[in-house]
Parts: C-alpha cells; structure tokens; sequence
C-alpha cells in the first residue's frame, strides 16, 4: 500500500458553520446570560465555527511565535449559564479573580476535582445534550507584543482544551471548537494591538463532543496544551507535506514536498536542491525505528522558511504482512496515554522526553497513541528516537456499549462532520512524521457510516499508510486486523489462519490475509501482567502476527498527601465521584511517578532483540547461541560479556567475539574455559550480556540490551543435614528439639536459640492482586471471588498430633476453612542437629478443591530487628511463576523495604522465585538463616497478609514490631485477568499433594 497523495494542501469547507440540533447556526453570536432561548454551541454536532482550516505542525520557523503559556486569570462557575459573557470585555475587572496555570487543568489547580470512569459517561447519555451541572472556566489573559512584530496576518493557536471552548480576542468573539486533542487556529492578525491585548476564553467541561471522547483516563477539562501567536506574513507557509519513500530494491529514496503556496526544499546532506511539487530520487539511507536516520532540510517559500526533518521509508501490506522497506516488522509496542501524576494531561517537554529514554532503555519500539494524538512534540521525539507509531484519532463512544449502541455518533449521519474533523486534524497535524506508519481511525466506537467515511478521506489523502481499527471485527475499512485480549489459544489460531470465520465469505476472505496485531494485550494493572514469554513465542513463531502494545504505559494516579503529609497516588473514587471505576486507571508499566514496575522490567527482558541461550556445544568449554531477532539491524552496535559466578561470587569475566548477523540469523559462540579455582558441589552459571558499544541517542555505551543465563553443568543437589538430636522434655509446655523450642500442644515452634519465632505455619492466602480479582466483565470463576467463597482468607488450624520420637518431632494438623468441609492435611517432620533445625512438610488435600490455590507454602513472624536481606536465587526484582523471565541468578542483598513494590493499590508483592538461601539479619550480622529443598518464593515485610489485604493506598500500610517471613513452595501466577485472559495452565497452582523442606539456623 504505497504512493503519494495527489493533490496539494488545500483549505477544506469545513471550518464553516454547522447546523445544530434544532437548526440553528453553531457560530451563532449573542451576548448576555445564555437561557433556554440562546443557542447552545456547546451542545450543537459540529466540529466548531470560526477556526481556520488544520495543517501540518512544525515546532519552529523563522515567522515569529509568541506562547501565551504562564498565569491567567481564572473563573469557575457550576454551570454553563451561570456567567454573561461580559468577561470578555478588554476593560473589565478580572482583577478579584485567583491565578492559574496555562497549560494546566483546574481540577489539579483547586478548582472542583478530577473525576475517572473507565465507559461510563460521567453525565445523563442524551445525545448532543449535557446537564446543566456543566462546570465552566473563564480564562483571561493579557499580552503585549514583542517589538518588531509589525503588522499583518497572525494566528491564535490552541493545541489542546478540553472539551469545548469559545474564544474572544479584545472583545472580539472569534469562534468556538471541540475536539479536546486537536489543535485549532484562529486568524487575528487585524485584532492585535502592540499593547494590552486581552484573550478571553470560555471552556465547558461537558459538551457535545465529550460523547466522543469516553476514553479510559481522568476527566480533566482546561487549556492543558500550549497556547500561542505566530505570525503569517504574506507568502508564509499555509500547509506542506513531505513525500519520502524508500525503495528497498534499490537503496533509493525518492522525495516530492506538496506546499501552498510554492517554494524550494534543500537537503544539503543530499545535494538536493528542487522545487516544491518536483520530485527527486537519490540514494539515501532508509528510517526505521531501530535505526532512525533523519535528514535535515529546509523548506523556504517568499514569507517563511521551515526547517525539515525527513525521514526515508515506505510502509505498506503485502503478501498478508505489514511491512516498511520491504521487511516484516515485529512490534514491541506500549499504549500511551498523556498523563502527570501533578499535572494530568499536561506534560512538560523532560517528561515527554524521559517517556521515550525509558521506553528505548526497555527495548520497546512501537507507541499507540491511546487514544488520541499526543502532543506533537512527542512525535517529534519518535522521529529522533525511533519508534514506529500508531496515530489514534481523538474518538471513542465506549458508553454508548452500555446501551448497545443504539444512538453511537460513528453511525449517525448528523455526527459525520465533527467525525470527519477530527479525522483531518489528526492526518494533516501528523502527516510528515516517518515515525507515524498507520493512522487509527478511533478506539472502541463498535461500527458505523461515520468510521466508514473518515477510512475513505483518510485513503484519498494519505495513501500511502495503512488503517488501523480494533472495534470492527469485519476489517471492512481497515488493513490491519486488529483484537484487544485474545487469549493465547485464539492468537495461535489467528497465526495459522483458521480463526472462526465472518458470516460473509468475502469480507472473511479478505481478513484471512491481512496480517494481525494486538493494538492492546497483557494488561499491566498491579502486579502482573503474567503469560508475556507465551505471546512472543507466538509473535516470533507465526509471522502473521506483528506483536502488539501492552495497556499501558503508565498508572493514572495522581499525587496527594494524607493529612500529615504523607505521598500516595489517588484513584477512581478518592475525589468524592459519585460514578467511577476505581483503580482501574492504574494500569501501567510505571508508577505515576515514573519508576519502572516489575512488569517493565519482565517485558524488557520477553522482547529482547538479542537472544542468548544455551548452544549445543560438547566438551568442558561449551558454547552459547547469539540469535538476532532485529527486524534491520545487524549487531554491530553491540558488545557482549560473559561472567562466571559460582553461588553468586565471581570467579571471572571477560568478552565474547560475536561473528556479524544479519537480523534472524543466529551463530554458536564457544565460552572461554571454566576458571580456575571452581567450588565441588556449589552451583556455578554463566551470565551473557550485550550491550551498547557506544553512546547512542537513547543511552549511553554499557547499557545493557539482553542477556542470558546457562548452567555450568548440573546443577548440585541440597545438601542433607544428618539429624542426631533428639526431642526432650523442657521448661513448662514445651518441646526442646536441637536449637528448637516448640509448644508442646500444638506443634509450633516458638524459639529458634533462644530467639522468639512465630510460626512457620502452612498458608495459602495471598492478598488479591487486580489480576486476582479480575474484572466485573471476565468470566467466572474470578481467582479472587473463589477464593474468597471457599473462605481461603480465614483458614483455621487444627492440630491432630504431637508426636516426639527418636527421629525428631512430628506433628499432623488439618487446615481448613471455616464453613467448608475442604482441608488441607500436613505432616511436619522436624529433624535437628545441634546447630540447625530442619522441616520436611507434606501436604496432602481433602475434597474435590474447585480452584487453584493463590500459594503453598509457610509464614513465619520474626524480629523485626531483621531489617536487611540475602539471598541467593533469582532477583534482584519479584518474580512469580509467569514473570519470572527478568528474575537473574544471582546473590542479592537489600533492606526488607526495598524488596516492597509499591503497587498503587496495595496487594501481593515481592516475592523473589528461585531461591536456593536467605539470611536475614541485624546490622551487628547475626540472625537467621534459610535453605530450601526445593527453591522456593521469598517474601518479607514488615505487614502482614491481612493487613495487606485491608489496605487501599499504600500510605494504609504501617510498619509493625515483627517481620512476616514466606517460604513459599509454590504460587499462582498472575495472568492478565484485570482485562485480559486468566493464568495460563502450566502456571495454575492446582490442589494437590507437595512435598518441600527448609533448614533454619541462626547466625551469630
């Protein structure tokens, strides 16, 4: 799907104004209190009135700009008709008025409150109209012009207001628009005055265009994006758009620049040097996201000159993939949402940037811009950077799902308009980026005419990049298919071709060749997302699916304190909503303040462009097997490493000679010989990393990309303590077992050499993770619902027996939950030698169990005075039976606070898998140590379950006098069930017999 469009920019008709309702004009103009008699623009279909036609952006030219950002005045009103519009008046008084910020939302500046609902419409669905309750701001600002800005046209740009605003300039009303992503522009240059201008602007919370902005994030009206003033001096830029193709045959790029009115375009880099509208082919080297070459230009016409930045490439659908320059590409990809956990829709120009540093640092490659366009200086970034990016239009009419779609917009003539608007300010604010390779018409708007027609403007005036849409299962206007959540299973069969067929032939026909995608899948909510290595095998094993983008990038929480000033990240419902969705807007890669999640870190390593594994090498030195799974690039950019540790401790290091590699190629590279000074009988593994050779855009020279890990040889089995105490008889009711001292009634033990010890004692509750509890639409059983049913939150112990003998204590109880006749049966058999005491625990289930447990295993409570940990095993992150990929074997040490993951909702958290030993210890280094047969998940904190449970933020989270130690033997993974499919099979926990040990000891 290739070529150019074939006609130059051009104004459209459609800044023109647009019936309402009820057949009045939407730019018509009165003054005075709006009543029932006045028109409502607000609540008119159009698009707006009075704004000039949409064109490309472009961060600088040599016409002056002035930002108008920085302190207004500020008024709110509970209604739309609660203020004349007398404020517009350049002589009236604002001065009583408070300040706020521009760019900015005032909910986050004091004014009324943010409010999040996921679908639901936040006000009565009654197609155009909103309430009266429609809380409203008055902006005013003045400004002075610089000096020399002379005379002439001039612009009033608006890049982002949501949702509805009507705008004077020294009295004079200019017009109103919608649109709440999407620029618009006004033609002021006969207003202007060098001194004391006055910019008033009217903005409505709820509006006609808020049913087509239901997107999943907070409702957060206000001038959240730059505001400005250009000049347009005669002959100056009014719209270009830049060809630049690539034809991979040949090496050539061939480049047109389209520009009203007529100019020249100079590429010194090229030697090129044409008029607009001619075209010339030279070699050139191609953009792509993992080597995103940018030439610089020039664009000079009789009034301006623009600089260019333009990039090479050619995107297109063939032979049922999605390719540019002739390759299938896979894609890594995130949806991004614009969010600040200050600010909300507001994002300075550092945290844009820091976005897509993280982002590269964690080998992703691709953005949906979920669900609107972003700000167009972050597209500017992924033309720097490198990403290939999916440019969603500002549509979305979730809510009316509820209703079943009877009155959706997309499927209403009368809404066409304000559809097609917003269509054409997407494509024309966009459509020079390289980065930008498909155009989404919109995200979960279910179907209609509406989407049709903005399809066919889209093909007519950009054909060259293919559509996107996920809401229509037909793919009748699309050239991608699409799907949000398919589970493993159905994404196999997409691969292979057989999905369920269309009801009609041909439409099933033409999908069955178009490549697949999944523009949203593993949903990152709390801890999670689980089952990520199992859809990129798929990726990598069936080349009609091109990856996809993970929801999301970032938790939606903003940043409040407690009364004494404590920090926590509010969600749905903190704000006083009397309709909202909770925490389900925390569902990100990040926290909201940025720092990686777990789930980043367990991505970065499943979408690794490098694989490292084990080869198939013979003899003492052994090999590893390099694989470039780079869709351009070859490896040159990269150094590897290898090391050596035995048990965690280095033994020695060095640099591995990597042959070239084209991408999918793979070569077997001999390890060095095993270093001198190895250790009988302890685990020894080899660590292979690749890494930047060099600084490059994105991080600098030593940043890892990949790595990976092979066993040395096999691995040693745990060494078995030979028991020699035997049990006696001590003090009072007590049982005294080597360093042991155990309740004689119930088996427990009480003192580990003399130290205090609570517990260990079975357990299977976790507190429920988002993926646990699942969402209300998931189908049942809900892990968490089911968990709670069975009453596995109030399990109750009962001991069967004590039983001392020659060979140590043994001790039989039953744990079951009240109300239930299912129950565990374990057998603690306790064995000692002087100095180390050690437990062989067999559990044995009674009853038909219905679900899978949430853990297996035991909890301890200890000194808190143990505040500092050791392990060796896999970490230095949590890890859990299907996130564990990013967990590295290794010996690990830090803080019990530092092992917590501050999940905005608190839940289960942690746990380190694979752990072979712990110690934990006091600063003076005596304590407790931990050794495990088998390995086993790890988790301290200074809570317990129950209070883990209980809590809502984490600032409802206090430390207590002990730790809460969980040597677990098995746990369930996490799966995607917040919004996606549940836990695979193979990392269910089910109901059945186990057997494991540990072995405690005190340090001294």
């Amino acid at each position: 799907m290739t070529g150019t469009s074939p006609h130059a920019p051009t104004p459209m008709p459609y800044d023109q104004p647009q019936p309402t309702a009820d057949g009045t004009e939407g730019a018509a103009r009165h003054s005075g209190r709006q009543g029932p008699d006045h028109a409502r623009y607000f609540e008119d279909r159009s698009p707006g009135s009075g704004v000039l036609p949409p064109r490309a952006w472009y961060p600088t030219s040599d016409a002056a700009r002035l930002s108008l950002q920085g302190t207004w005045r500020f008024r709110l009103s509970a209604s739309a008709e609660a203020e004349d519009d007398g404020f517009a008046r350049p002589d009236y008084d604002d001065g009583p008025w408070p300040e706020i910020r521009v760019p900015g939302t005032w909910a986050l500046q004091g004014f009324g409150a943010p409010w999040y609902t996921n679908t639901a419409y936040p006000f009565p669905v009654d197609p155009p109209r909103v309430p009266d309750e429609n809380p409203t701001g008055d902006h005013r600002h003045v400004f002075d012009l610089p000096g020399g800005w002379g005379e002439g046209p001039a612009v009033l740009h608006f890049a982002g207001v949501e949702s509805c605003a009507r705008v004077w300039l020294n009295g004079r009303e200019l017009g109103h628009f919608k649109g709440s992503r999407l620029p618009h522009e006004f033609e002021v240059g006969p207003l202007l005055r060098p001194r004391r201008n006055v910019l008033a602007v009217r903005v409505h919370q709820w509006s006609s265009g808020s049913y087509l902005e239901d997107q999943d994030q907070w409702w957060l009206p206000g001038v959240f994006r730059d505001v400005w003033l250009q000049r347009r001096p005669e002959g100056a830029v009014t719209d270009h758009f830049v060809h630049a193709g690539f034809d991979h045959r040949t090496g050539q790029g061939t480049l047109r620049v389209e520009c009203a009115p007529a100019g020249r375009v100079s590429v010194p880099e090229l030697g090129l040097d044409l008029a607009t509208g001619e075209s010339a082919t030279v070699p050139v080297r191609p953009w792509t996201a993992e080597q995103p070459h940018l030439y610089e230009g020039e664009l000079v016409t009789v009034g301006e000159t623009i600089p260019l930045r333009i990039g090479f490439r050619t995107v297109c659908v063939e032979d049922g993939l999605l390719k540019v320059n002739g390759r299938r590409i896979l894609l890594r990809g995130v949806n991004r949402h614009e969010f600040h956990p200050r600010t909300g829709r507001t994002v300075d120009p550092e945290t844009r940037r820091r976005d897509l540093l993280l982002m590269k640092r964690h080998n992703i490659n691709a953005v949906r811009t979920s669900h609107y366009p972003p700000d167009p200086a972050f597209l500017d970034l992924c033309d720097e950077l490198g990403l290939w990016v999916i440019d969603e239009c500002d549509l979305e009419t979730h809510g009316f799902a509820q209703q079943g779609w009877r009155d959706n917009p997309v499927d209403d003539e009368r809404w066409e308009p304000a559809l097609l608007d917003r269509a054409r300010r997407m494509v024309e604010r966009d459509k020079n980026h390289p980065s930008v390779v498909l155009w989404s018409l919109g995200n979960e708007c279910g179907t209609g005419r509406g989407l049709s027609a903005m399809a066919a403007w889209m093909r007519e005036r950009d054909p060259s990049r293919p559509l996107h849409y996920e809401g229509d299962r037909s793919c009748a206007d699309t050239d991608v298919y699409s799907r949000m959540y398919a589970d493993h299973t159905e994404v196999e069969r997409i691969g292979r071709r057989t999905e369920a067929p269309l009801s009609d032939p041909e439409l099933d026909r033409r999908r069955r060749r178009l490549p697949f995608l999944l523009c949203e899948y593993a949903h990152a909510m709390g801890n999670g997302p689980g089952g990520l290595s199992e859809y990129q095998r798929l990726f990598e094993r069936y080349e009609r699916c091109q990856g996809g983008f993970v929801w999301e990038w970032i938790d939606h929480g903003l940043r409040q304190r407690t009364p004494d000033g404590a920090v926590f990240h509010a969600y749905g419902g903190d704000f006083g909503e009397e309709l909202h969705d909770g925490n389900f807007v925390c569902d990100g890669l990040v926290f909201p303040d940025r720092v990686p999640s777990p789930g980043l870190t367990e991505f970065k390593k499943v979408i690794e462009p490098v694989r490292i594994e084990g080869g198939t090498g013979a003899g003492g030195c052994g090999t590893v097997r390099i694989t470039n799974r780079y869709d351009f690039a070859g490896l040159e950019h990269l150094e590897f490493r290898w090391r050596y540790e035995v048990e965690g401790e280095g033994r020695g290091h060095g640099w591995l000679t990597v042959p070239p590699l084209a991408p999918g190629e793979s070569a077997e590279v001999a390890l060095p010989s095993v270093p001198d000074g190895t250790d009988e009988g302890r685990e020894a593994v080899w660590t292979v990393c690749a890494v930047l050779a060099a600084d490059c855009a994105w991080a600098p020279a030593g940043h890892e990309v990949a790595w990976g890990q092979l066993p040395a040889g096999p691995r040693p089995a745990p060494a078995v303590p030979v028991a020699t105490a035997t049990p006696r008889r001590g003090e009072g009711n007590v049982i005294v077992l080597g360093p042991g001292t155990f309740d004689a009634t119930t088996g427990v033990l009480g003192y580990l050499d003399g130290v205090q010890i609570g517990g260990p004692r079975l357990d299977v509750w976790r507190a429920p993770t988002d993926n646990d509890e699942a969402a209300p639409w998931q189908p049942e059983p809900r892990p968490a619902t089911e968990w709670r049913r069975l009453g596995l939150h109030r399990m109750r112990h009962r001991t069967l027996s004590v039983a001392p003998g020659p060979g140590g204590l043994v001790v039989r109880t039953r744990v079951a939950p009240a109300g239930s006749p299912l129950a565990l049966h374990a057998v603690h058999r306790w064995t000692a030698r002087r100095d180390l005491l050690r437990l062989d625990l067999s559990v044995d289930p009674e009853g038909d169990w219905p679900v899978p447990l949430p853990r297996l295993g035991v909890r301890m409570a200890v000194s808190g005075s143990l505040g500092f940990v050791e392990w060796f095993g896999g970490g230095p992150g949590e890890g859990y039976p299907d996130t564990r990929a990013a967990a590295r074997l290794g010996r690990w040490s830090m803080p019990v606070e530092a092992l917590q993951t501050p999940y905005v909702r608190p839940q289960e958290n942690g746990a380190r898998p694979g752990v072979r030993w712990a110690e934990l210890t006091r600063a003076d280094g005596s304590g407790l140590r931990i050794e495990g047969d088998p390995d086993f998940f790890l988790t301290v904190r200074r809570w317990s379950d129950e209070e883990l449970t209980a809590a809502r933020h984490t600032t409802d989270l206090w430390p207590g006098e002990d730790l809460w130690l969980h040597l677990d033997h098995a746990q369930h993974g996490m799966g995607s069930q917040s919004c996606g499919p549940g836990v695979l099979p193979q990392h269910r926990l089910e109901v059945a017999p186990a057997r494991f040990s540990f072995v405690f000891c005190s340090l001294r």
